[in-house]
């Protein structure tokens, strides 16, 4: 008898019986069944899901096969779907996280390593890719011993400014990087040049994007959830994280020390400070500095937001630079 096999979507949002299914087979794979998805396929033969894969934005993940299926092409075919559903959706640049072991299969299909920790493989599939990026960014090299900074800066505050400025007593030069993920109140154009606006005046600040590569929905995408973030995939996407700016970054810049603020409110961020204390080690120095204080009270960007949203812009005026409090009154 020729044995069935029949591919589906599987709406796992919405069929608790579909979502049991999917979740029996991600943990008899060891995978998390707490990640964010927008899309996930399964294979079935007959009522027995035996394979399955899902993306979210660009990023192919929960990828398992059934043990007793492993010697099936259904990985291939799995991904292989996942790319067709996003290539109709006009995406032709996207990744995977995926075990070691499984590297070669996604290698086979032109996915190329950016990363790897004991782990996790991060791959990607088209262009412009992170070797781009690299090309980018060597064009910005600086002899010396540099330091880096990495914020989201929504917007760019005091403490931000203060975390630059301290970075800056240490370094030659400093490389202040502002997340690319438009996923903030202040979009990538204005949070760049808010930055810039804020540190015109220091001749060894260079500010560039962090496009995928750095805190993105790609490598970190628990940092876009914070509270609601599971603590165990968190720490490992801020491991391959710290790992991809260490290895990968790091040396294209010169960079030898990263300055990042201490974390009171943040479990996500708090985590990310861990795991790049741990991936740096004696490679790449990381220094933990005091949060900057204004009337006993840490400046937050989420702070400034508050204000904002509540209708008293004046109460951001000792919180911000002069040069975004300017930005934001005129912007009114």
């Amino acid at each position: 008898m020729m044995i069935v096999y029949t591919t589906k979507r599987l709406w796992i949002h919405r069929s608790q019986s579909a979502r049991k299914d999917w979740e029996n087979l991600l943990e008899a794979s060891n995978l998390s069944t707490q990640e964010q998805t927008d899309y996930t396929v399964g294979i079935y033969k007959g009522d027995d899901l035996v394979a399955t894969g899902s993306y979210a934005g660009n990023v192919i993940k929960c990828v398992a096969v059934h043990s007793d299926y492993q010697s099936e092409n259904f990985l291939t075919d799995i991904v292989v779907h996942l790319m067709d559903q996003l290539r109709s959706n006009g995406s032709n640049h996207y990744f995977v996280y995926t075990c070691p072991k499984n590297s070669v299969y996604f290698k086979s299909l032109g996915f190329n390593k950016i990363v790897e920790t004991s782990n996790v493989t991060f791959m990607e599939f088209g262009h412009p890719n992170f070797e781009d990026y690299l090309s980018m960014l060597s064009n910005h090299k600086k002899e010396g011993n540099n330091g880096a900074v990495v914020m989201n800066a929504n917007p760019i505050t005091n403490g931000h400014l203060h975390l630059i400025e301290e970075t800056a007593k240490q370094s030659d030069y400093v490389y202040v990087f502002v997340l690319s993920e438009d996923r903030s109140e202040f979009n990538d154009e204005e949070r760049m040049m808010l930055v810039k606006r804020a540190t015109a005046d220091m001749s060894n600040v260079i500010v560039l994007p962090t496009n995928d590569y750095m805190v993105s929905s790609a490598t970190f995408p628990s940092y876009f959830l914070r509270d609601r973030a599971q603590e165990s995939v968190a720490r490992i996407q801020a491991t391959v994280d710290a790992t991809l700016f260490k290895e990968r970054v790091a040396p294209v810049l010169n960079i030898k020390h990263r300055l990042v603020g201490k974390e009171p409110y943040s479990r996500v961020t708090e985590i990310y400070n861990e795991s790049m204390s741990e991936a740096f080690q004696d490679d790449l120095e990381l220094e933990i500095i005091p949060r900057l204080e204004v009337e006993g009270e840490v400046i937050s960007a989420t702070k400034v937001r508050q204000a904002l949203s509540g209708g008293h812009p004046e109460s951001i005026k000792n919180l911000v630079p002069s040069t975004t409090y300017d930005y934001i009154q005129n912007k009114k």
